[in-house]
């Protein structure tokens, strides 16, 4: 080639490259408008137990923890550079109080200490019940927190259910890692009901008269099956995602299960978790436990022990795991639309502060919901269809349940 037109071609080269990359910053500020310029609702924020297990308290000295923190995943500040908006907290009942008793207690102190920082930091935070309240404190900047019971333990009869409505419950996930009174876990394998037991049917019921949404994370495909038909509204899978990418993962919803759901109105949120996401990464996961746990017997050492702390933190770092990304959340949202037809049946879910060390590179935390919408962009996502995965579906079905109420 001569020199000229190999000069010349550099420059074209050059200058598309530029051309290019100016194309790409201005839709990742297109992106970063986006989260702004609307609503974006998080399914499942784990932030409540976070503080508890680490002794979280409403004095003073202790109120900056979700002002500003490099711990875990969710802040005032990380939420508002990524434009989170509305994540719903998470008043999680771990199993184990099935058993030894206390859900209710531990649930009601959950809901007292989100309140708490809400009242510590009227500026910043609001508990909220209605879509309406939340459209109302988006318009002033202040960041709203709907509450969410993670597994239905609390409900020991039905007046609790109407109960924590009042308290400021706008969705109950049926059961978690274990069969409860209420139904069958997509984690346990005694199928104690085949599905929802008697008094789960009728929590459903009360909690479709009082308003409160029915969250089908967590629970077995026959609950779901019989959780559906049975609500006469649509339900939501608030920290859910695909089985379609992870098949040997029940606790993720399969294809028919999608169809099923979306056909009654209702929307699964995506679980950002690397386990919910990638099939590889669970199969790497598991092999390097099974690994680890034979070193622990080797070495004499039990979990909870302080030196396995220190040992699987060493261990971790000499056998890193390829963590699922962005564009593979985007590949679940994309799932469900190709599924049901259209983007009225997906939001966002992500599970922060609950998924650990597993959250996809993009991520990897609540300051980076715009990256997503920027690969929501580059695949052909209109700002409308946008719209309707940060907050129009859930508002959908918020609004729906609370107006078939019949309180």
């Amino acid at each position: 080639m001569k020199p000229y037109f190999s000069l010349l071609l550099g420059i074209l080269l050059t200058a598309s490259t530029l051309n290019a990359q100016e194309s790409d910053e201005q839709l990742r500020q297109k992106a970063d408008k986006i989260a702004h310029k609307y609503i974006l609702t998080d399914g499942h924020v784990d932030l409540p137990y976070r503080l508890k297990i680490k002794n979280f308290r409403l004095e003073r000295e202790y109120l900056g923890i979700p002002i500003s923190t490099k711990d875990g995943d969710f802040d005032y500040e990380r939420a508002k550079k990524g434009g989170l908006s509305v994540p719903f907290m998470s008043i999680y009942i771990p199993s184990s109080y099935q058993e030894t008793g206390g859900a209710k207690q531990l649930a009601d102190s959950l809901i007292t200490m989100v309140k708490g920082i809400a009242k510590a930091h009227p500026d910043k935070f609001a508990v909220v019940t209605t879509p309406q309240q939340a459209d109302a404190n988006f318009k002033k900047g202040i960041i709203s927190f709907p509450m969410g019971m993670e597994n239905g333990a609390p409900l020991l009869q039905l007046s609790d259910v109407a109960y924590f409505r009042q308290k400021g419950i706008s969705y109950v996930t049926l059961t978690h890692a274990k069969d409860n009174h209420i139904c069958d876990s997509s984690y346990d394998t005694t199928y104690t009901h085949k599905g929802l037991s008697a008094y789960g049917k009728d929590v459903i019921k009360e909690m479709n008269r009082v308003g409160i949404m029915v969250d089908v994370s967590h629970i077995s495909d026959d609950s779901f099956y019989q959780a559906v038909e049975l609500s006469t509204v649509p339900v939501i899978a608030s920290h859910s995602s695909c089985r379609h990418f992870t098949p040997t993962f029940k606790r993720n919803m399969s294809d028919d299960m999608i169809k099923v759901m979306a056909k009654k109105g209702g929307v699964i949120q995506i679980n950002f978790g690397s386990s919910f996401l990638d099939e590889n990464y669970r199969n790497q996961v598991q092999v390097l436990q099974e690994k680890f746990g034979k070193m622990l017997k080797e070495k004499g050492l039990k979990y909870g022990d302080p030196a396995t702390e220190e040992f699987l933190k060493q261990y971790q770092k000499e056998n890193p795991v390829l963590f699922a990304d962005v564009e593979t959340v985007a590949d679940h949202i994309d799932h469900v639309v190709k599924l049901t037809g259209n983007t009225q049946h997906v939001g966002i879910g992500s599970d922060y502060d609950g998924v650990g060390d597993s959250l996809p590179t993009g991520l990897k935390d609540v300051s980076q919901y715009p990256n997503l919408i920027y690969v929501l962009l580059k695949r052909g996502y209109s700002e409308d269809d946008i719209a309707n995965i940060m907050y129009r579906n859930v508002w959908r079905v918020w609004k729906q349940t609370i107006a078939n109420a019949k309180i």
